[in-house]
């Protein structure tokens, strides 16, 4: 626990029988539950994971391959399942610096957040640690994010080093999220149609020698752009609905009319 409160980290993996025993080990010992969810590995990233013998440790594992958000969104079932205050999001990748995780957490668990989520441009020398393809790729897709989703003020929408309140998991719905690469935007865009308050918790980029990418542009042109366009044609819709409306009261922890949309 940390101030009282139970934490959950979900661990999206799919084929990181490489990185998977130091991923584990690198999550801090005030973490209650840390839920790996292997998303049908070709390799033994699950049999590798369940016998690291961490406390607080659960293994699942899908039958087929289903995508990143959907692995997420089975690791956000069992965290609210399981009574999380707070739920992370660490890659299995090691991609993730352990020690950020008390900064990302704070807003959530002091309640001026719902959702805080890392930004990787607001460290100092990110431009030195992200390769330069990531690098382009991210502003393009945070600036549309931005256009999509009215959170205007908040960068590197496609960091997926996350903390969500349970009220958060509730306003999103994890069986409704988008299942594969196109997440992070997905999520955003639920969030701010619920209101909900989300603040940028700046994070170290990392990325160790050798690093290579697993994404094409071609598997993620598409289905990007499907859940900006969805995101921006809904935040329309949404804005039109509630014009001439009352202000709204705060239900449920989240206000009705949000000024960022």
């Amino acid at each position: 626990m940390l101030r009282g409160q139970r934490i959950a980290v979900v661990v999206p993996a799919f084929n990181e029988a490489d990185k998977i025993a130091r991923t584990i080990r690198s999550v801090p010992g005030f973490v209650d539950h840390v839920i790996v969810v292997d998303d049908a590995s070709g390799d033994s990233t699950a049999r590798i994971a369940a016998r690291s013998g961490r406390r607080g440790l659960e293994v699942l594992s899908h039958a087929t391959n289903r995508g990143v958000g959907a692995a997420i969104a089975t690791g956000y079932r069992r965290a609210a399942a399981l009574g999380a205050q707070a739920t992370a999001v660490m890659a299995g990748d090691a991609q993730m610096d352990p020690a950020d995780l008390p900064q990302l957490l704070a807003p959530v668990l002091s309640g001026a957040a719902d959702y805080a989520k890392g930004n990787r441009f607001a460290w100092s020398d990110c431009w030195r640690q992200m390769p330069w393809s990531r690098y382009l790729g991210n502003v393009v897709l945070s600036l549309l994010t931005r256009l999509a989703c009215g959170y205007g003020t908040l960068f590197d929408s496609q960091c997926g080093y996350t903390v969500a309140s349970r009220a958060a998991l509730q306003a999103i719905d994890p069986d409704t999220m988008f299942a594969r690469y196109g997440y992070p935007n997905d999520l955003l865009a639920r969030l701010a149609r619920a209101g909900a308050r989300v603040v940028d918790v700046p994070v170290r980029p990392v990325y160790g020698p050798g690093w290579r990418s697993g994404i094409r542009v071609w598997t993620v042109v598409y289905p990007i752009s499907f859940v900006l366009l969805r995101a921006l044609v809904l935040r329309l819709l949404v804005r039109y609905a509630r014009w001439g409306t009352k202000p709204a009261r705060i239900v449920g922890g989240f206000p009705r009319v949000s000024s960022s949309i």
